[in-house]
């Protein structure tokens, strides 16, 4: 058992000190928004994330978990503090570590001992070495200098959606540490994992900062290649579904995420191949594979436009003025609400710019699409359900596979379209199933 503080109770520092409790620390999260802590204090989990506010509500009962505003307490009372906090992309493409920083320097003015801080958050190559710096030289300035500390990358690979699982279950544990005694306690963090045989990978801190960038750019490449092998599919008759599971049976391919698609999106995928696209460039070794990922997954979405336009005018190019457009799902994949850099936002905007009117739905991400959207004013209109959307609409776009809309009515969904135009962005349902009920069916790659 350890005592762990964890700074930032967004997605990765929630879902992160949540389940480090689980595993029987005594964990404190701290936030320096105190509108945030006191919703979580009253069981309001401020992200949507499933089995997440049962684990924080069971580690709140036990005692194991509390969330405070006072960062300098917290780090008194812990050995180990995670930062987790926010680490937004800057203009170039280069990851902002103005809140790591800030963390760190906080940590440094509290720390009454000594302490193993880790970085959780998605950082470039060489932020644990800044970190380092950062807190020698606030140690330094506060006449602390004896005070000893190391300084540890372990970075999160979480998805959303299923983050609980994969935190709990890991395909590994990385850990880049540069002494045994920070080594040790990060065993103890994980002691859970350990005796469950988890794989742990130790390496140095570089390697392990690398190991995430790595991991998700391979990710965002795959899905990219089957989106393009679909579009070409769809220019020689060939059905990339097929093509997929046949390319996946090969285990040196393996079948996950060789699902074609509207592009990917998240908070993940587009920032972290952008930031590993500016590493290379800043190093001298520019990735060529990551940059034209970037460019092929932006193309991707506005070729989703094209083809939607195409459905329903019969010209990629067609207008669709006086036309109403269904958009069933609005976040990036389903199971969570988080709509940023979505598929959806892009090729609503497009619609709207070639003058449709849409009507959009989806389980959970209803609230951040309407300040994500707001500028699309009557433009665009925000629906409780899926039917409501479809109602009288000349085509419906099934955007997120959502589960919900793995099993709609058909029967209703052709009544209620003014067209029974359909456009599967996820290749839900089977071609042959679609037209032999009388629909106009366009997916992607089939």
């Amino acid at each position: 058992m350890a005592n762990i503080t964890v700074a930032g109770t967004g997605y990765v520092g929630l879902v992160s000190g949540a389940c480090l409790a689980d595993f029987g620390n005594n964990v404190i999260c701290v936030d320096n928004n105190i509108e945030k802590i006191k919703k979580i204090e009253n069981g309001i989990i401020p992200i949507f994330e499933p089995g997440l506010d049962d684990v924080v509500k069971r580690n709140k009962q036990a005692g194991r978990l509390s969330f405070t505003t006072d960062m300098a307490d917290a780090v008194k009372k812990s050995e180990v503090i995670f930062i987790a906090v926010g680490t937004p992309p800057a203009e170039d493409g280069s990851a902002d570590l103005q809140y790591v920083e800030s963390v760190a320097r906080e940590v440094a003015a509290a720390m009454n001992g000594y302490k193993v801080i880790v970085d959780k958050s998605t950082v470039p190559v060489g932020t644990a070495r800044k970190v380092s710096a950062w807190i020698k030289d606030s140690l330094k300035k506060a006449g602390k200098e004896d005070i000893g500390f190391d300084v540890v990358s372990n970075p999160e690979f979480l998805r959303e959606g299923s983050a609980v699982q994969d935190f709990t279950h890991p395909d590994r544990v990385v850990i880049g540490a540069e002494s045994v005694k920070a080594k040790d306690l990060m065993k103890d963090v994980y002691r859970a994992l350990y005796i469950n045989e988890t794989p742990y990978i130790e390496t140095n801190l570089e390697t392990a900062e690398m190991i995430k960038y790595a991991s998700n750019s391979f990710l965002a490449v795959k899905i990219t290649f089957i989106n393009e092998v679909a579009n070409l599919c769809e220019k020689i008759g060939a059905d990339v579904q097929a093509v997929a599971k046949a390319m996946g049976r090969d285990g040196r391919i393996g079948g996950k995420f060789l699902h074609p698609g509207p592009g990917y999106g998240g908070s993940c995928f587009p920032k972290d191949t952008r930031a590993m696209a500016r590493i290379g460039r800043d190093a001298g070794s520019p990735l060529s594979i990551v940059e034209t990922t970037i460019k092929a997954n932006e193309n991707q979405k506005t070729l989703m436009v094209s083809k939607i336009r195409e459905a329903v005018t019969g010209s990629k190019d067609g207008r669709l003025d006086r036309k109403i457009i269904a958009v069933c799902g609005l976040a990036f994949k389903p199971n969570t609400d988080d709509m940023r850099e979505s598929p959806a936002i892009t090729i609503i905007r497009g619609l709207a710019e070639a003058g449709a009117e849409i009507r959009a739905c989806d389980p959970a991400a209803l609230e951040e699409a309407e300040w994500r959207l707001k500028d699309l004013g009557d433009t665009l209109k925000l629906c409780d359900s899926e039917y409501e959307a479809i109602k009288d609409a000349d085509a419906l776009v099934l955007m997120t596979e959502w589960n919900q809309y793995r099993s709609l009515d058909l029967d209703r969904v052709k009544e209620l379209l003014k067209k029974p135009v359909f456009i599967d962005l996820r290749n839900i349902y089977p071609r042959s199933q679609l037209e032999s009920k009388g629909f106009y069916y366009t997916g992607v790659g089939v």
